[in-house]
């Protein structure tokens, strides 16, 4: 499992700084420490979401709901401050987490309790999410202007040359590095992906380990949720629609396995960071930005190709060590 993994997170890391090399050549502003730290303030909502992401389809299944559960949070807390200017800035970080946390303990109760299929359970929440918004805001918008200073000047303010939203992108890579590998949580996640029936026996319930994953993937999806909008100053129903595809594509750039048990927090944060650039370079050398998505689709595809043909490999050498015992 873990043999693959520095060589994708390797290949991924040229291919981000080939990148930024031929971009350079077109715009040297480009890769300015300014610029590259607005670059990555950009995607930090990604990396966010694709940490959570991680985790679930490293058990086997997907959240196809991390962008309504985003847009319903966020929408949420904009109302909350809009009813009420003086709630502190812990109040709605802890309201934004556990709300999150609630949607996606809905979706992991139905995929670890009725044993639905992961991509049908969070389809249907993602419609439903979105359903809830539009009756909870009746269609109308929370603006900037009604937005209190406090909740929207959070994410944006400039702590030792980075925004907080990127600090906190980058203190939820460090907890999820040291989750993933020191923790008997982040130990049971890779052993569930990667063989569901050996994790029977060792102790490890399955449905529960999937249902924690979907937890922590709501919880990142709530928290981005206040975020999101209180960078950007706006909520409205239709909030990140389609970012749950970008999350997604993030994750399998980043040599996370669709089929589970592979992948690493870098991989993840690598995969972010890839289509990060890419969304930001091509205005910048006069690419249509429609390119972008079928540059994240061939990177797709090539990341798919790269699994399968390790996987290959593989049972090719299981089957030769076979035959040689005979």
């Amino acid at each position: 499992m873990m043999r693959f993994v520095p060589v994708r997170e390797t290949i991924l890391a040229s291919a981000i700084l080939v990148l930024l090399i031929l971009v350079a050549s077109r715009f040297s502003g480009f890769v300015a420490p300014s610029n590259l730290a607005n670059v990555f303030n950009d995607t930090a909502p990604l990396v966010i979401l694709a940490l959570g992401q991680m985790v679930v389809i490293l058990t086997r299944c997907i959240d196809l709901s991390v962008a309504a559960n985003l847009a319903l949070t966020g929408m949420a807390v904009a109302m909350l401050n809009l009813a009420m200017p003086g709630l502190p800035i812990p109040v709605i970080l802890a309201v934004a987490l556990v709300l999150g946390a609630a949607m996606g303990a809905i979706n992991g109760i139905l995929v670890w309790k009725l044993e639905i299929p992961p991509i049908v359970v969070t389809l249907g929440t993602m419609t439903i999410f979105r359903g809830i918004i539009f009756l909870l805001s009746n269609g109308k918008w929370v603006n900037s202007h009604e937005m209190s200073p406090a909740f929207t000047g959070f994410p944006r303010t400039v702590l030792l040359g980075l925004p907080v939203l990127s600090w906190i992108a980058i203190i939820t890579v460090v907890i999820f590095g040291i989750m993933m590998a020191r923790t008997a949580f982040g130990r049971s996640i890779f052993a569930v992906g990667g063989n569901p029936h050996a994790a029977i026996y060792t102790g490890i319930n399955v449905g529960k380990t999937q249902f924690w994953a979907f937890v922590v993937s709501g919880a990142l999806a709530g928290l981005t949720g206040y975020l999101w909008v209180a960078r950007y100053a706006v909520a409205y129903v239709d909030i990140a629609g389609g970012f749950e595809l970008e999350v997604v594509a993030a994750c399998v750039i980043g040599g996370i396995s669709i089929a589970g048990g592979i992948g690493s927090v870098g991989g993840a944060v690598l995969g972010a960071l890839f289509l990060g650039v890419v969304k930001n370079a091509l205005p910048v050398v006069n690419i249509s930005p429609f390119w972008q998505l079928a540059i994240s689709g061939s990177a797709i595809l090539i990341a798919v190709a790269f699994n399968a043909k390790s996987g290959r490999a593989k049972g090719r050498i299981i089957l030769k060590s076979a035959e040689n015992t005979q």
